[in-house]
């Protein structure tokens, strides 16, 4: 059974990286492509916790020390919402949608808010 389900995972990867066109679209003078979605979904899944110190971090920097108590209440809904956005881009990278391979949630990926 896991033997299965690894195949599985490897054959959409592979299906999904080499086999389905590079789409790009226009947005702010970025492109973005299948592989990047179906990374951006990969990197959801698995590094959603980081949600919980970067929205610490966004809001203490705005805020001051007022801010660790609201980013960690935001962080802990932000960490269930980006992995469920995650699990979306994974299972859905070979399809242009939203328009483009547009990401869904900013910052594009959950390490962004340590730049």
């Amino acid at each position: 059974m896991k033997k299965s389900r690894f195949y599985i995972v490897a054959t959409f990867t592979v299906l999904t990286l080499i086999l389905v066109p590079n789409a790009y679209a226009r947005h702010t003078s970025e492109a973005h492509t299948s592989a990047q979605k179906f990374g951006r979904g990969l990197a959801g899944m698995t590094c959603g916790i980081l949600e919980l110190p970067g929205n610490i971090v966004k809001e203490t920097r705005a805020k001051g020390a007022v801010g660790f108590p609201i980013g960690l209440a935001i962080g802990l809904g932000m960490t269930v919402t980006r992995e469920l956005v995650g699990v979306y881009e994974f299972i859905s990278a070979p399809f242009p949608v939203p328009s483009g391979f547009q990401p869904i949630l900013t910052p594009e990926y959950p390490w962004d808010y340590f730049e």
